[in-house]
């Protein structure tokens, strides 16, 4: 047995009583004397919570009749006998497990936290592209294509040119599409959730045939029909997506995305949205009797000169050569392609003169 001076508070007189506690371990009980007269609790009968040195142990018939104990060597046996028969609740567990234990259990919990974060809401901010109405995708290419594209000096020659090479493709596409052709320095294309797609001089000076032009069409194409575009967007502000998808405030998720319609030209695409771009554009090629291999060969031919300049195009594209290696792959076993093209070929080189 353990005794231990200890403080009693009936829950009815306002006076504390000193008592005299003792742990019976072969009985499983507690047993003091109050001025009413002698008690017995139970370890099954009983709460316990620890407030720093402090012990309060209530019984569960009776709560507002309450024990407090001071003496950690009765603390630490009595806990000890709790956990012994399974009486102890996962608090105080965790608070006698020690430093280094709760040294890891915060490492994990911060992972916990730092995955969710980058794991968990991105993906759920992403799959809030399913309840938003894709007349919003028009709505919200069309504002940036007024507001930004059409300010650019548009190369309209080319453009018209560039619309008559993607109307001989069979492209699948789910949405009506527009190519505009934008002078510039800057070696970049990108396409617009509404199915405009804008390329610019310098990345169509950089190509030497008409497959290369096939490719970027094809996997630019494809961006639009996954709706990659309105998917990273979400990705990118997934903080307030989250809450607004947890709300079910399909307003709300708009606002924030037209409050950042200005990104689209430099959005970044994620490993998994560049992958099905570069397979699906290239079965595309495929299927309009294209030789696949001008997708990297445009992606090769980019990348060379990496170490040079980094065009915009690359940096939202990263050319790794994972990705040129895996379309190298699903080609290698396709029939060949020797016959050319005499009307892209002829739209091309219009293009490029």
């Amino acid at each position: 047995m353990n005794l231990t001076a200890a403080t009693y508070f009936d829950g009815i007189s306002s006076i504390p009583q000193q008592i005299e506690l003792t742990l019976d371990e072969l009985q499983g009980q507690l047993e003091f004397k109050t001025s009413i007269g002698f008690n017995e609790w139970g370890i099954e009968e009983i709460s316990v919570e620890q407030f720093g040195n402090t012990l309060e142990i209530r019984h569960n018939d009776n709560k507002v009749a309450l024990i407090k104990v001071n003496n950690p060597d009765f603390i630490a046996e009595f806990l000890g006998l709790l956990k012994q028969k399974g009486q102890l609740g996962w608090y105080h567990i965790f608070i006698h497990l020690g430093i280094k234990a709760h040294i890891l259990i915060a490492v994990l919990i911060l992972g916990l936290i730092v995955g969710g974060y980058f794991l968990i809401i991105p993906w759920v901010a992403e799959k809030a592209v399913l309840i938003i109405p894709e007349k919003y995708d028009a709505s919200l290419g069309q504002t940036f294509f007024t507001e930004y594209v059409t300010k650019n000096n548009v190369d309209s020659a080319k453009t018209n040119t560039l619309n008559e090479f993607a109307a001989e493709l069979k492209l699948n596409n789910s949405k009506q599409l527009h190519f505009t052709v934008v002078q510039s320095d800057i070696v970049n294309a990108f396409a617009l959730p509404d199915g405009n797609i804008v390329v610019y001089t310098a990345l169509l000076d950089k190509m030497k045939a008409y497959d290369e032009l096939a490719g970027l069409i094809g996997h630019e194409v494809i961006h639009v029909n996954n709706r990659h575009t309105m998917k990273m967007l979400c990705r990118n502000l997934s903080g307030y997506i989250f809450i607004s998808v947890v709300l079910t405030d399909v307003n709300g998720i708009m606002a924030v995305i037209a409050d950042n319609a200005r990104n689209l030209e430099s959005l970044s695409f994620s490993r998994q949205f560049e992958q099905e771009a570069d397979v699906q554009g290239t079965e595309l090629m495929i299927q309009n009797g294209i030789n696949p291999k001008g997708m990297t060969t445009l992606f090769t031919r980019l990348k060379s000169e990496e170490k040079v300049l980094v065009p915009t195009f690359i940096s939202s594209h990263p050319m790794t050569d994972d990705r040129i290696k895996y379309i190298n792959e699903l080609i290698k076993d396709k029939p060949s392609f020797s016959t050319e093209n005499k009307r892209l070929t002829e739209l091309f080189q219009e293009i490029k003169n």
